[in-house]
């Protein structure tokens, strides 16, 4: 009798928990489905473009499965499911500004109007800022794990990805000062 109440109790447990998970959004497979879904007009060509893109749709979903939906789960955003979506944040300054995020970075639009990207290049392993027309290389990741920090004289600095590391740019930056905020 106890094994027959165990057993029910293991299967409502694992019932509860199948249906009550976090699976995510899959944002990068509903967002390969939906360009299939109206690539063409014709139903029978989109049906011919989806057999040869099969593989692609197991590498999508084994990509939200595993990574994507694993980002969403922890931090409550998959990173493709806001491309092109405007976030308002609000900064330092107590304004709020409009975040844009793009397949490759960020879009910051100012109060003022200003706007600034930020762009990961995946050629170079490396992010830059473009503003008012110029780009400039913030950083870029080195082998060895580390950063090589590009300051604002254009010198460039290797530095750890570790608190230290970004105190090490802000006394670069300040002229070894560094100046403490409330």
């Amino acid at each position: 009798m106890k094994m027959k109440k165990l057993k029910v109790a293991t299967l409502l447990l694992a019932g509860a928990m199948l249906t009550t998970s976090c699976i995510g959004s899959f944002g990068l497979f509903n967002k390969l489905l939906s360009w299939n879904k109206t690539a063409t007009d014709s139903k029978f060509l989109n049906e011919i473009i989806f057999l040869i893109l099969a593989p692609a749709y197991a590498i999508c979903g084994t990509a939200d499965v595993v990574v994507l939906n694993t980002i969403e789960f922890w931090t409550g955003d998959n990173p493709m499911a806001n491309i092109g979506k405007t976030r308002q944040v609000m900064g330092q300054d107590g304004k709020y500004y409009a975040v844009k995020t793009l397949k490759d970075g960020y879009e910051i639009t100012a109060p003022t109007g200003e706007v600034t990207k930020f762009l990961y290049d995946k050629s170079t392993d490396s992010w830059s800022q473009i503003a008012n027309g110029k780009q400039t290389e913030l950083f870029r990741f080195n082998e060895d794990g580390t950063i090589k920090a590009t300051l604002p004289n254009g010198k460039k600095m290797d530095v750890a990805l570790t608190e230290a590391g970004v105190y090490q740019v802000h006394m670069a930056v300040n002229d070894g000062t560094y100046w403490a905020m409330k």
